[in-house]
């Protein structure tokens, strides 16, 4: 009985592995062009560089509220490489990209990175939050956003994921939008930590 029972959890979480990377691989050949919100504006490609006006500049202060109730700020990063991630509970997207941050944040350690994801989706509610982040085994924080947060960062798109790359001194070095490969996502937090100095 203890066997049979051993057995089925390693099938199923071996199932559960092979069809997460069914998910992504499917996600990647599928790679298409993200149609823009507004008429006028350009279009963003999936592994592109987004376009938003806070390229190469300091990004929006705000302070939020944690899923444990912590109020953090992004002056508590100040000094530090950063990536601020918009996400949302029914954003598949998201789910392939967030274990990513989470190996990167480990990996750069060391020089200092860090990760804030933003939970786009409050209404949803802290519970249900709580329980997607739990699923995707993520440890980084993750905040809960508000309407004048999602003004300041995402007003020139509403696309997810979209990922904001801010240096040590502050600025704004990078923006994504929609999914790109974890190779890509990997090369943006490597310069966002070679810029702004030590």
């Amino acid at each position: 009985m203890m066997v049979a029972a051993i057995s089925l959890v390693l099938w199923a979480g071996w199932h559960n592995l092979r069809a997460r990377r069914l998910t992504m691989q499917k996600l990647q050949e599928e790679h298409t062009a993200l149609m823009p919100d507004a008429p006028g504006a350009p279009a963003m490609d999936m592994t592109g560089t987004a376009p938003s006006q806070l390229q190469s500049k300091p990004a929006p202060e705000f302070t939020l509220t944690s899923l444990e109730g912590k109020k953090v700020a992004l002056s508590d990063f100040k000094g530090r490489p950063l990536v601020v991630n918009f996400w949302a509970t029914w954003c598949a997207p998201c789910k392939v990209e967030m274990p990513w941050f989470e190996e990167f944040e480990k990996k750069y350690a060391g020089d200092g990175f860090e990760v804030l994801g933003l939970a786009y989706d409050v209404d949803a509610g802290k519970d249900t939050i709580g329980r997607e982040v739990k699923k995707l085994g993520v440890t980084y924080p993750i905040l809960l956003t508000d309407p004048k947060v999602q003004a300041a960062y995402l007003s020139d798109s509403e696309v997810l994921p979209m990922s904001f790359y801010v240096d040590r001194t502050g600025k704004v070095t990078e923006v994504t939008a929609g999914l790109g490969t974890k190779d890509e996502l990997e090369a943006k937090v490597k310069e966002t930590i070679a810029a702004g100095g030590k």
